[in-house]
């Protein structure tokens, strides 16, 4: 008995050893600072701060790639960043932006470094411009909002909130000061994810690597006579919902004229063309895995902020999953091809849907009910059409989409150039009748 006691003395005592020195090893551990990714930086970064130098001495070899894209005055067949004006390349456009600012002036985007430049200079601008034109134009917004409120900035005036405009797009616009970890820093990203049950710091860093671009890449609009900036996701981020926002709340950027149509004017909605079930989306690739690739310098690697068309470093861009990178190219020109011919024949019946009911809003005898359907159709055939036209990939990012929607304007465009003609039409049958 007295050999079992001092057993079993000594193997609690081995388990009160064990036991302290593990609290001991815990303690030790959560008294450590908390781990840093890569070099030690250098500085520390303000919250939100706005000018990317500050951010590159801690990342040298990011910053230093961001400072490129001033210079990718490069065009691809459908893109790239040269500053070309889209409306000399397709004259159409005039025609069928008449009426609106993008029917003066519509130039080619280009790098991120250029983004103020370019906003300003603009002759889309005029007096009444609002300051919520700069939200994804520079690395000033993040802090002003955080100062002042969205919608308060959305009151001020462009020209008046200029002097506090001073950077381009740079590293505020998605990054933490100092963790670098990929934030919203749009509150009306946050708010549309909120309106669909989703929170972005669930997210995960690969599906960051996407959500970060959607800050500005998307489709927005001005809410209100404070022009508050929305996000029409409330309904999805399909091209049907978006259009049914806009349908419920009656908004119109601005009526066509002679024809009469409330029309709404789409922006860039690569997000929400990327997220509607491609084929990369689906495969888990984000938009950073292709515009911005690893690259080494030396032992370390990073994330290049060169970002520009994969087409324009297709070895380093597809090449990190694609064996055969000519293919890709290849396969990719025959996509971008085919949706440009599909995007042509929709321009080609807006624009016989515009004369259409031009000419049958001229007839005072003209069945209205039929005109307003004729209408109703033009404002959602285009509005399908220049989804495409300005999502910036010509529908690479998601072919079968892209060729659906398009295939969907058509029908539309051609739906509305028979009812403006049959509302004539039938008013001239009214008459041969009472005759």
């Amino acid at each position: 008995m007295r050999r079992i006691s001092l057993s079993a003395l000594i193997l609690t005592a081995i388990i009160v050893v064990l036991a302290g020195a593990l609290v001991a090893i815990l303690l030790f551990v959560a008294s450590q600072p908390p781990p840093r990714r890569g070099i030690q930086p250098l500085v520390e970064i303000a919250p939100y701060e706005p000018d990317s130098a500050k951010w590159g001495l801690n990342f040298p070899n990011q910053y230093s790639t961001f400072l490129l894209t001033e210079q990718n005055a490069i065009s691809t067949t459908y893109g790239g960043s040269a500053l070309i004006s889209k409306l000399e390349r397709d004259p159409r456009l005039v025609t069928l932006f008449a009426g609106m600012a993008f029917g003066v002036d519509y130039n080619e985007e280009r790098g991120h470094r250029l983004s103020l430049k370019d906003v300003r200079e603009t002759r889309r601008l005029n007096e009444k411009t609002p300051a919520t034109c700069y939200s994804c134009k520079s690395a000033n917004p993040p802090a002003l909002w955080a100062e002042m409120g969205m919608r308060e900035f959305g009151k001020v005036k462009f020209s008046d909130m200029s002097a506090r405009i001073t950077e381009p797009v740079g590293c505020a616009n998605c990054h933490e000061a100092n963790t670098m970890r990929l934030i919203v820093t749009n509150p009306a990203l946050e708010e549309a994810l909120a309106a669909q049950g989703k929170d972005w710091r669930n997210f995960t860093r690969q599906e960051m690597r996407t959500v970060v671009c959607a800050n500005c890449h998307v489709e927005y609009y001005f809410q209100g006579d404070d022009k508050y900036l929305v996000f029409p996701w409330s309904r999805g981020t399909h091209i049907e919902g978006i259009a049914q926002y806009y349908a419920d709340t009656g908004f119109e950027d601005w009526k066509y004229p002679e024809a009469g149509t409330s029309m709404v004017k789409i922006q860039h909605p690569e997000y929400e063309l990327y997220t509607a079930d491609s084929t990369h989306y689906r495969a888990g690739v984000s938009c950073a895995d292709c515009h911005m690739p690893y690259a080494r310098d030396g032992a370390a690697k990073f994330s290049s902020h060169n970002i520009k068309s994969p087409l324009l470093m297709a070895e380093v861009a597809c090449g990190a999953c694609h064996t055969d990178v000519a293919y890709v190219v290849e396969r990719t020109k025959r996509i971008q091809d085919q949706v440009h011919e599909t995007m042509s024949a929709a321009e080609d019946a807006l624009i016989a849907a515009i004369e259409s009911l031009k000419a049958a809003a001229t007839d005072e005898s003209a069945d209205q009910v039929q005109l307003n359907e004729a209408r109703r159709l033009h404002r959602e055939a285009q509005l399908r059409w220049d989804f495409v036209l300005s999502e910036n990939s010509m529908g690479f990012h998601n072919p079968e989409e892209a060729l659906r929607i398009l295939a969907v304007a058509i029908d539309m465009a051609r739906q509305a150039q028979l009812k403006a003609i049959a509302a004539s039409d039938a008013a001239l049958l009214a008459k041969a009748l009472q005759q």
